[in-house]
């Protein structure tokens, strides 16, 4: 298994919400812009809580308490974006604030050091937990994804957002939109990019503001929100013999056995496991989750309704262009469907925009054993990411002749209207069984090596198929960069064993990352010398798939290895400002 948590297929939603549960919310005043006095409109943005209370767990096998409290901005009188970017590995990450009127758009520079990365703004919120006695046991910031799985605040706003779904966290990330709709909402909650807090159970009492330096920058009212917060203390224990009572007692009485609740359906150990709390409370995950190494941003805010929405009219989920059981304009990004049948005709390469797909360095770079598979042996494992920088977004279908094992693989092309206009051959597709795989792999995607200082290829991974998935965003900002991809996950990406065809995409501004974890994936250092490597990750190694530009396909990364057998280490020094591995 290459890709971290590949074996989870299945699509994680957002949870879906009853139009009756939506809350009444009130925006507050909002404080003047620093550019009110111009004539230009800027967006207003409010600190507002959906409750006076929430209910957060606490659980005995695994203590701490993720504090989702229901906090929100929102944003009237247009849309807050933010434009974040580097030119380069060797320069800072710079923010600046986009500001639209009409068909008229200025931009802002934020202060340097506003941003020092693409998780979002640090250190946005105060909070401050105080308990019964009124003593304060808890002083903490967290840092606001703007696009934190945002929800509409009154049902004449926009029915979607235009931002993506989430903040990216790869090291290497080039540039990203954030934003918060103009009459939407972004949760404050940094869901797993935050670490949960010590609390016993009990009644506490949060207060939670926006930090004076973005309150002066964006023009936020001085307003702290106010939130009641009842901890309980839950047990896995607890949870399966309430579930086994139930089973018991439905299955006597004829109604079969009893699911498992929802709470501590979620709870559990994997990397990705959302954080445990009420479906209604904003801790479960986005529709993104578990591709490669990070995990995702809290879910959509409910549709929350202001009161002078409601006076002013009676809306409904109908009015507003809502779904079954889709009440906050959210939305599942689906799979890319295969054109109906090959292509007919001659192939041939049109003289239109191509993707370009280049190699970001390795990441998430550790020694570790063999495992039970190979025991005694030592190898260096990483995370691998290869993206699109457009203009075009790479189209891959795969056609499978009648009992045959390895689909035709062929590479589509588009004018700018979307019409497709050419296609040439390029390769093919097999069917992985092994568990944690089971999907269709294109062929010669990119491929790992392993350099000598001098630049010397001395191992080379075996992992060189890929099921194509829009798993990370790598740089929102180029040219017709997609910021709603489709095909995010496995499930909607990769096919299934008896398929006729399928069709892989990667679209314009996002990357697909790999863990290269196993034996035959990772290299075997096991008689490599101590000393200096790089580990070259080189998109497209055939020159089979027809690009803009094939002299940005290698990216390296350099390792020091050091240790003995058995106990072998690996040093990755900084790649210019960029100090993560």
């Amino acid at each position: 298994m290459t890709r971290l948590q590949q074996g989870r297929t299945n699509r994680l939603t957002r949870p879906s919400i009853a139009v009756a549960a939506a809350i009444a919310v009130a925006a507050g005043v909002v404080a003047a812009a620093p550019d009110a006095k111009s004539e230009e409109p800027t967006p207003q943005l409010s600190l507002i809580a959906a409750s006076t209370s929430v209910t957060l767990d606490s659980w005995k096998e695994d203590p701490g308490v993720y504090l989702d409290l229901g906090t929100y901005v929102t944003s009237e009188n247009g849309a807050f974006e933010l434009k974040v970017t580097r030119k380069s590995y060797k320069d800072p990450v710079v923010a600046q604030q986009i500001l639209r009127n009409g068909k008229k758009t200025r931009t802002r520079t934020l202060p340097a050091g506003t941003v020092d990365d693409f998780a979002g703004l640090p250190d946005f919120t105060q909070i401050t937990l105080t308990d019964a006695s009124g003593s304060t046991v808890l002083e903490k910031t967290e840092a606001f994804c703007p696009n934190n799985a945002s929800g509409r605040v009154r049902p004449d706003a926009p029915a979607n957002s235009k931002y993506p779904e989430s903040c990216p966290t790869n090291p290497f990330t080039l540039g990203s939109v954030w934003g918060v709709e103009n009459g939407w909402a972004s949760n404050t909650y940094a869901g797993f990019y935050t670490d949960p807090v010590q609390l016993d159970a009990g009644t506490y009492t949060a207060e939670i503001n926006v930090a004076e330096k973005y309150r002066d920058l964006f023009g936020i009212a001085d307003k702290p929100q106010t939130v009641k917060v009842v901890v309980r203390e839950r047990s896995w224990d607890d949870e399966e013999s309430a579930d086994a009572r139930s089973s018991a007692k439905t299955t006597a009485s004829g109604h079969g056995a009893h699911a498992d609740h929802s709470a501590h359906a979620q709870h559990g150990t994997a990397a990705d496991t959302p954080a445990p709390g009420a479906a209604t409370s904003g801790a479960g995950p986005s529709y993104n989750a578990g591709h490669g190494p990070y995990p995702s941003a809290p879910p959509a805010l409910p549709w929350a309704l202001k009161k002078k929405s409601l006076e002013r009219r009676a809306f409904t989920a109908a009015d507003i262009g809502d779904g079954t059981g889709q009440t906050d304009g959210s939305r599942q990004a689906p799979g890319a469907l295969p054109n109906a049948k090959r292509p007919a005709g001659k192939a041939s390469v049109p003289d239109v925009p191509k993707p370009d797909l280049r190699s970001l360095p390795a990441f998430g770079i550790t020694v570790s054993d063999g495992y039970e598979e190979v025991p005694g042996k030592d190898y260096l494992a990483f995370s691998a990411n290869v993206w699109n920088a457009g203009p075009a977004r790479l189209v891959v279908d795969g056609f499978r002749s009648p009992g045959k094992e390895v689909m035709d693989a062929y590479q589509y092309f588009y004018d700018a209207d979307g019409k497709q206009v050419g296609y040439t051959p390029t390769g093919g597709m097999e069917w992985d069984p092994r568990p944690g795989h089971e999907h269709w792999h294109f062929l010669d995607f990119a491929s790992y090596r392993l350099l000598t200082a001098d630049q010397k290829e001395t191992v080379r991974s075996g992992k060189e198929a890929f099921c194509l998935a829009n798993t990370d965003a790598v740089d929102y900002t180029v040219k017709n960069a997609d910021w709603h991809p489709s095909n995010t996950d496995l499930s909607t990406a990769c096919g299934s064993e008896n398929s006729i065809s399928v069709r892989e995409v990667l679209d314009v501004g996002s990357g697909d990352t790999y863990t290269q974890d196993l034996p035959g994936q990772s290299f075997d250092i096991t008689d490599l010398p101590n000393g200096t490597y790089y580990i070259q990750v080189l998109a497209n190694p055939e020159n089979r798939l027809k690009e803009t530009d094939y002299s940005n396909n290698s990216a390296l990364r350099e390792v020091v290895l050091g240790g003995e057998k058995g106990a072998r280490t690996v040093t990755v020094p900084p790649h210019h400002l960029v100090n993560a591995n």
